[in-house]
């Protein structure tokens, strides 16, 4: 009969792993390996015309935290005090399990597609495409995995778990999560056998992310494994179309197109007016989007950044290059008293650039 192994640590993109598998929630481990990493190149972008539709992204969640439960599901008042603690903002519980795709063990979340999106990368929590192919039963995979076990979209494979069923294959995109490679949605995770409430993501603006990690482990206990996804070796990587994969490198690219602009002030006003995505809604003096742009200044302003075709002030790919353009066009380049007023040129409040200069120095303490 098969078998469904609980969710661990590893993925197709490196190292061992070991998968504790049980008949039903509860069983005995028994310890099995992943082959060798094996390098892992871009995958094809997913391009779906899907009748099923999804809601449209509102905001981004970038989680700070990731920890996923050996022993079955995690219980809900563990949720609910995690969802309490300091600072913690969001807190999502997602059903999973080590499934086997091609011959290989591939660890995979069952998530809603509208809630889920918002916590992956920019670049592939806005690709619609995604989203509507996971909606529609298909599967969608990391960049990784679908290089390295050889995937097509458009084609169906069988997937190894409780049950046997054969999916299509609806895209891939960098999932940001360190072990991760492989989502169904709920409907397909349950009928596989996935182990709900297995694993959860925390995002918590503004905490010390490795003493978050420290007291989410302390609550869980021993069985699981939770990790700090700020440490450099989980940064997610550029997606498919060589974009950069989170918010940090995109206001590091975005700074290049201005000569003498450090990428800690974009960053520092990504922080005040949206929270990096988070809050991207329209304030009460009418701005859009991750930049809190003004709709009139955008059509100065706005650029195309992804090379869509369109300048879309709701796309941190446009809007965080357009802030770019904006400052560089007010001589943020040119440093000192420049940049001051180029800052008080996007926000005309002296407070408010003191705040920004204040968190471009604390950006450059951690990061530089």
């Amino acid at each position: 009969m098969a078998v469904i192994a609980v969710l661990c640590s590893g993925n197709l993109g490196g190292g061992v792993y070991a998968a504790w598998s049980v008949d039903g929630e509860r069983g005995a481990p028994r310890a099995t390996a992943a082959p060798p990493r094996e390098p892992a190149f871009p995958g094809p972008v997913a391009n779906i015309a899907e009748e099923r539709k999804v809601a449209p992204l509102r905001r981004v969640v970038p989680p700070d935290v990731l920890a996923v439960f050996r022993g079955g599901p995690i219980r809900r008042t563990e949720i609910a005090k995690i969802g309490r603690l300091r600072r913690v903002r969001d807190v999502i519980a997602v059903a999973g399990g080590a499934v086997q795709l091609q011959g290989r063990g591939v660890n995979t979340f069952a998530v809603d597609p509208s809630q889920f999106r918002s916590w992956t990368p920019p670049g592939t929590a806005k690709r619609n495409e995604l989203w509507e192919a996971l909606a529609a039963d298909r599967f969608v995979v990391s960049t990784a995995a679908a290089d390295q076990l050889r995937l097509a979209e458009g084609m169906r494979y069988p997937v190894v778990a409780r049950t046997i069923p054969y999916l299509e294959m609806g895209g891939s995109g960098t999932l940001g999560l360190p072990g991760i490679d492989m989502l169904v949605s709920k409907k397909t995770g349950a009928e596989m056998g996935l182990v709900p409430n297995v694993a959860i993501l925390i995002n918590a603006p503004g905490t010390d992310a490795a003493r978050l990690t420290a007291t989410v482990k302390k609550i869980l206990g021993r069985n699981a494994d939770v990790v700090n996804l700020h440490e450099r070796r989980y940064q997610a990587p550029p997606d498919a179309g060589g974009r950069p994969g989170s918010y940090l490198d995109l206001y590091k690219e975005a700074a290049r197109s201005c000569p003498g602009l450090s990428w800690t002030v974009l960053a520092a006003i990504g922080q005040v007016e949206s929270d990096h995505g988070r809050n991207a809604g329209r304030s009460s003096a009418g701005a859009l989007g991750p930049m809190q742009f003004l709709p009139s200044t955008w059509r100065s302003y706005g650029v195309d950044g992804d090379g869509d075709g369109k300048a879309d002030i709701m796309n941190p790919y446009d809007a965080v290059p357009a802030a770019a353009r904006y400052l560089c066009a007010h001589g943020a380049g040119k440093g000192g008293r420049h940049l001051y007023q180029a800052i008080w040129a996007y926000n005309h409040a002296d407070w408010y650039v003191q705040k920004v200069l204040n968190l471009a120095k604390a950006y450059a303490v951690r990061y530089d």
